[in-house]
């Protein structure tokens, strides 16, 4: 954490409010303690706020806001009393199934190699981590999961998949992350869920949200398909 936030210019439109320059819980609670504060007390020429990991992008229009009034708006905001309870904003608890190795988990025997486990013994470890979702971004839906354990870490692969098939969970460094879609990625591949991350037609459309709080449960790959006919979107 930075000792004052840090503010810099993303563009002629934009300012980026910065809380820190590595993965925290309590920069990552600030940044959507004050995106929701401003999106709950608009002021005229804002735009939407677009959190990350450790920064916020606030969005303005130059013609009705200025840089410096802006900058000046956010300062009292993160100035106020109640801007420490964003460090104990409560959560809810996703507990997500997912079936590891295999077809499924393609990279978890040379995860598991490279850390010295066995494939049971790495999959136990990763379901007793109760991750917090930071962002979503990448693809619609797509969750970032911190933070694994230093002894779970591990690099993204050094080429990356041209296709990665839906709801592959992966990790990558001390994160983790589910793919919402089939699309390319370079993270390890350690399993699958079939709970479908993102539908244009739910309300809301992401199953999870900055500040869940997230589980795996290892399940049989015979549990599978069943699973995805019984997904609780509630």
């Amino acid at each position: 954490m930075y000792p004052e936030p840090r503010y810099l210019d993303a563009g002629e439109a934009a300012l980026m409010v910065e809380f820190a320059d590595e993965i925290s819980p309590q920069a990552n609670a600030l940044v959507h303690w004050l995106a929701a504060t401003l999106r709950l007390q608009p002021v005229p020429g804002l735009g939407v706020p677009v959190p990350a990991y450790s920064s916020l992008l606030v969005q303005y229009d130059p013609l009705r806001l200025g840089r410096d009034r802006l900058r000046r708006h956010l300062q009292i905001i993160l100035a106020r009393p109640d801007a420490g309870t964003a460090l104990a904003r409560p959560t809810r608890l996703r507990q997500i199934p997912a079936a590891f190795g295999g077809e499924y988990g393609p990279d978890l025997a040379a995860v598991a190699a490279l850390k010295g486990l066995d494939e049971a013994e790495l999959v136990r470890q990763l379901c007793e981590v109760i991750f917090t979702v930071y962002m979503v971004g990448f693809l619609p839906g797509f969750p970032y999961l911190g933070t694994l354990p230093e002894s779970l870490a591990v690099p993204r692969l050094t080429e990356p998949r041209l296709t990665v098939p839906q709801g592959s969970v992966a990790i990558a460094g001390r994160q983790a992350g589910i793919y919402p879609f089939t699309s390319p990625g370079g993270w390890q591949l350690l399993g699958r869920t079939p709970y479908q991350m993102f539908d244009p037609h739910r309300d809301p459309p992401a199953y999870l949200a900055p500040g869940d709080g997230v589980r795996f449960l290892p399940v049989a790959m015979a549990e599978y398909e069943g699973l995805a006919k019984d997904q609780p979107w509630c």
